[in-house]
């Protein structure tokens, strides 16, 4: 799959298989609850938080935790201040790097978020320095299985895809955010495994960076993912093969 959108396949493994899948559920109900806030508690009627709910559903937490999100969110309880704050920096090599999050405290957020750069060898831009770099748009990871890779592309290009990049057996597809759901669901009538789908910020260009620049980033986003009040982390950096078989093997 496209080098920038490796990243979120190594958070997938990593939160599957150890004890960090806890932080992820804390992330994932703060972004239920921000969705509920912003459209409504109904998942029939409210895009954003069926995306939400399918990605807690992913990661296996249970339906009680994510009941309990809504309920929360519904109503005056806990979590009402949350803010959404969206960070960004520079990484080794001159990577752009955005940090999206959610937090009740926003000073404490961007000291946070500042000093896990300045520690992973990279350092904080000013709003706009680095985010007209990205676009945001829907990202599907599908399967293809034994289906025409070719033929695929075709049917979700029709269904409303911007672009599709094919790799090994994987599809990434690009939409614009409002048809990420019309060809999402063109996929699931034709019996298409998806890996994930959500709404990302997407690099309008790629870096390439040397290998130990790009492990170097690797590390430095994984570090700005783990702080409590980050959400999501985006790159602009092409990361290869071998890049990440050096990062995991570090890890």
């Amino acid at each position: 799959m496209s080098g920038h959108n490796k990243w979120s396949s190594i958070k997938h493994q990593k939160g599957a298989n150890d004890a960090k899948r806890g932080a992820m559920f804390t992330k994932l109900t703060r972004e239920i609850m921000i969705a509920v806030r912003k459209g409504g508690p109904s998942i029939d009627s409210n895009y954003s938080l069926r995306l939400a709910v399918q990605r807690a559903k992913d990661t296996q937490m249970p339906w009680e935790n994510i009941s309990r999100a809504i309920d929360r969110a519904s109503g005056a309880g806990e979590g009402a201040q949350l803010m959404e704050t969206t960070y960004e920096g520079y990484g080794p090599g001159g990577a752009a790097i955005l940090v999206m999050t959610l937090s009740d405290n926003k000073n404490r957020t961007v000291q946070n978020v500042r000093n896990v750069f300045q520690r992973g060898g990279g350092n904080m831009g000013e709003a706009g320095s680095v985010a007209w770099m990205f676009d945001q748009k829907g990202v599907i990871v599908a399967k293809t299985g034994d289906a025409d890779p070719d033929e695929l592309a075709l049917k979700v290009i029709d269904a409303g895809a911007d672009d599709v990049t094919p790799e090994k057996g994987i599809l990434t597809i690009y939409t614009a955010p409002g048809k990420l759901e019309a060809v999402q669901k063109s996929l699931e009538q034709d019996k298409i495994e998806i890996e994930s789908a959500e709404v990302q910020m997407v690099p309008k260009t790629m870096l390439d960076l040397e290998e130990k620049q790009a492990v170097q980033n690797l590390k430095l986003m994984e570090r700005l993912e783990e702080l409590d009040e980050a959400q999501k982390v985006a790159s602009n950096v092409n990361f290869t093969d071998a890049a990440i078989a050096a990062y995991q093997a570090e890890t």
